[in-house]
């Protein structure tokens, strides 16, 4: 099994710390892949680079191993990110666009409908990042977030995205793209140290958190994700749950009168989230500030429906 690392040559935050791994120890030519993209390897990582958009290039993890014969078992893609705030910020989120319908066009890539596994590093690699962040001087200067599931492209194995944060003044900080570097390689275990959030049936806490609601930068559920043990999959954002105010009695709201895709958002969210934690205790935490009262009576209700536990903090550590 390998681990693809994914970066494009067209976005500094993305080829720079492609550019800090490979000037680490132990990388080599790695095996043939397509005509227009490179590939080095080290151990059982392979970094694979590109010239188009990130979110463009589908079907990666399937095409490799289609092109090379290796299985792979997760995807981690290197990224800028933009805010209108243009405040820095390094982020890691998982990926998918569960809440449009079939024929809507995905405005940042993907396909409807769609939520790739989450790959369970990402928790781990929050209190990770953070750790390296602050070893090398850039908090408070970075901010170190979550951020909501969003944008493409198609991929079907543990997925994660990486992104350095917010205006190409800052895509193009090399202090920056070197904490990518580092977390990539301790929390892989290249060199030798011991991997960073391998996910196992047999782990202390098999609980993990899928997040409804809230802001895209998932306050929230970000302040239970930063305890130790903490696994997290799916963070569905208030815009990834498009509900229709039903405009009745705003109290007693049966989940079947409100219409909306926040129903398949949430299923293929706590789906792809379970795939991705084999033997894991999915539980749903809620952002309950986030949502007016006939929207979290109808979510609940739909939880309730679908066996779906609705966890509080202490739930999760």
């Amino acid at each position: 099994m390998v681990k693809l690392v994914v970066a494009t040559t067209t976005d500094p935050a993305s080829i720079n710390p492609a550019n800090a791994l490979l000037a680490m120890p132990g990388w080599h030519p790695g095996p043939f892949f397509q005509e227009d993209m490179k590939s080095f390897a080290n151990e059982e990582v392979r970094l694979v680079l590109h010239d188009k958009s990130i979110i463009v290039e589908d079907h990666l993890d399937q095409r490799w191993e289609e092109a090379t014969g290796e299985p792979v078992d997760e995807v981690i893609f290197l990224s800028k990110h933009t805010a209108v705030s243009n405040r820095p910020a390094l982020t890691v989120h998982p990926i998918g666009v569960p809440h449009l319908r079939e024929g809507e066009i995905p405005p940042q890539g993907g396909k409807p409908g769609w939520a790739a596994p989450p790959s369970p590093r990402i928790g781990p690699w929050l209190r990770l990042l953070k750790k390296i962040a602050h070893s090398h001087n850039l908090v408070p200067e970075f901010e170190i977030t979550l951020e909501g599931t969003h944008h493409g492209p198609v991929t079907n194995k543990p997925t994660m995205f990486i992104e350095i944060g917010s205006t190409e003044e800052y895509w193009k900080r090399q202090d920056a793209a070197r904490v990518i570097a580092l977390l990539i390689t301790e929390g892989l275990g290249l060199g030798g140290g011991a991997a960073v959030g391998n996910w196992s049936r047999e782990n202390d806490n098999n609980r993990v958190l899928l997040g409804i609601g809230g802001g895209h930068y998932a306050p929230r559920h970000m302040d239970i994700v930063l305890k130790d043990g903490v696994w997290v999959g799916h963070l569905l954002s208030g815009y990834s749950l498009p509900m229709e105010d039903p405009s009745l009695s705003k109290v007693e709201i049966n989940a079947k009168e409100v219409g909306g895709t926040w129903r398949e958002s949430i299923k293929a969210a706590f789906e792809a989230t379970r795939l991705a934690f084999p033997g894991g205790e999915i539980i749903a935490h809620l952002d309950h500030k986030s949502f007016k009262s006939w929207q979290k009576n109808a979510i609940t209700g739909f939880l309730g429906e679908q066996n779906i536990k609705i966890g509080k903090p202490a739930d999760f550590y």
